[in-house]
């Protein structure tokens, strides 16, 4: 089949490092694998990694102040002061999503042109949920062809809590229409399913959750590459290191891994800290760890293109993902998946998905959520366990066995196939 594939989050880069981008260029990858052709329309398409087997397509954000204030003027909208004593400059976080806006009012025709100059008619339309766009519905009716929705995060909600939202009952109304005129929702967990059928309009009954996928052959295959990293740190055959792989941002709780870490580092002299991702949080972790006792054993070792990984996650003894309590945790942790493909039991709290990823006990162990304590006593479970580690590590790498993206591509257009779309085998 030919997928046209929308990816119009300007925060996702196509070639970026960010999960979201992976899971992009994997399900992509996949696709193509399994023999269908995929245009990608995005925002980004950035730089870091090796593009996916797909043309692509960059269509980018005009924030130009005369197409903001176009936006502004033809939503009626007051300026807002961005603070600096300037009444009729607008404010940063409105800035953002009138450029959004006038974007998204300009995307459908775009892509169309550029469908047209490629002869790519696309079989059905899969986009990537993103905030105040509706050109994925527009080019759905326009093409005449079905449109599945993935969904990942509720983006409203999100965006509120973490990055302020200014135009938020518009962003929620282009939201819930997006939901619902989708011919098929797909979600990465149940919380972002009960949250899409709570908010769609009109209400929609055809949402499939699908967890993240892996690439089960390439993370099985890391082993081999364990003792070139470890030994490139320094680190020998007897030390136990505890990993972080993922963005360093606030609520993935790296602060919380590394007073932890201090706590163990001070009765297990073997123990080693290895953090591997980029973030906002990277900067304060680094100073903390120049000027802790425990710093000399921590390697906190920053960006790291996916097409390496593997390798780092192999160097891990126990993965950690220290997640801060929250009450409506719907993450479905892309790395967390990595680390059981890669056999590796996964130390995380009793939240959302991390429950049904982690099998305690048998693939990983699980803390309660925001008790720091807990989360010293799982890990040092399995410092003092070596032969434990590596059983729970078989177990973790045959929980995941299946759940390949090729599997997820399959599940994906059998929600296609639910829309009228006659789907190859």
């Amino acid at each position: 089949m030919k997928i046209l594939y929308l990816n119009f989050d300007r925060g996702i880069p196509v070639l970026g490092d960010k999960g979201a981008s992976v899971h992009v260029r994997e399900f992509v990858r996949a696709a193509a694998d399994l023999g269908h052709e995929i245009l990608i329309a995005c925002t980004r398409q950035g730089e870091g990694n090796a593009p996916p087997p797909a043309a692509i397509a960059e269509f980018p954000v005009d924030a130009s102040p005369p197409a903001i204030e176009a936006q502004r003027r033809w939503l009626g909208i007051d300026a807002v002061s961005d603070g600096d004593g300037a009444g009729s400059d607008v404010d940063p976080i409105l800035r953002r999503e009138l450029a959004r806006l006038a974007h998204d009012q300009s995307l459908a025709a775009r892509v169309l042109a550029s469908l047209a100059a490629r002869d790519f008619r696309p079989d059905f339309i899969y986009e990537r949920h993103a905030l105040f766009s509706s050109a994925g519905a527009e080019l759905a009716v326009r093409l005449e062809c079905p449109r599945v929705l993935e969904v990942n995060a509720p983006l409203a909600d999100e965006q509120k809590s973490y990055r302020g939202l200014v135009l938020e009952p518009l962003a929620r109304r282009m939201e819930s229409e997006s939901f619902g005129t989708a011919d098929a929702v797909v979600t990465v967990s149940e919380r972002v399913a009960a949250y899409v059928r709570a908010v769609a309009t009109p209400p929609t009954g055809k949402v499939h959750v699908v967890p993240n996928g892996v690439d089960l052959g390439r993370f099985a295959a890391a082993e081999a590459h364990r003792e070139r990293i470890r030994g490139g740190l320094g680190w020998g055959p007897d030390a136990c290191v505890l990993g972080f792989v993922g963005s360093f941002k606030p609520w993935h709780g790296t602060d919380v891994l590394f007073d932890v870490y201090e706590g163990l580092a001070a009765t297990h002299p073997e123990v080693r800290l290895l953090g591997v991702g980029d973030g906002p949080e990277l900067a304060d972790l680094r100073a903390r760890a120049a000027a802790s006792p425990a710093g000399a054993g921590a390697a906190l070792v920053g960006r790291i293109p996916h097409a390496d990984i593997p390798a780092w996650t192999a160097a891990i003894d126990v993965v950690v993902a220290p997640y801060h309590a929250a009450g409506n945790f719907y993450f479905s942790p892309l790395k967390v998946v990595e680390a059981l493909a890669c056999g590796r039991p996964v130390v995380a709290p009793r939240l959302g998905q991390l429950g049904d990823l982690v099998e305690h006990g048998k693939t990983g162990l699980l803390y309660e959520p925001g008790d720091a304590a807990d989360c010293r006593r799982a890990i040092a479970r399995l410092i003092d366990d070596p032969a434990g580690r590596l059983a729970m590590g078989h177990a973790a790498r045959a929980s995941v066995a299946g759940r390949g993206w090729d599997q997820v591509v399959r599940t994906v257009t059998q929600s296609a196939l639910g829309t009228g779309i006659r789907v190859a085998a």
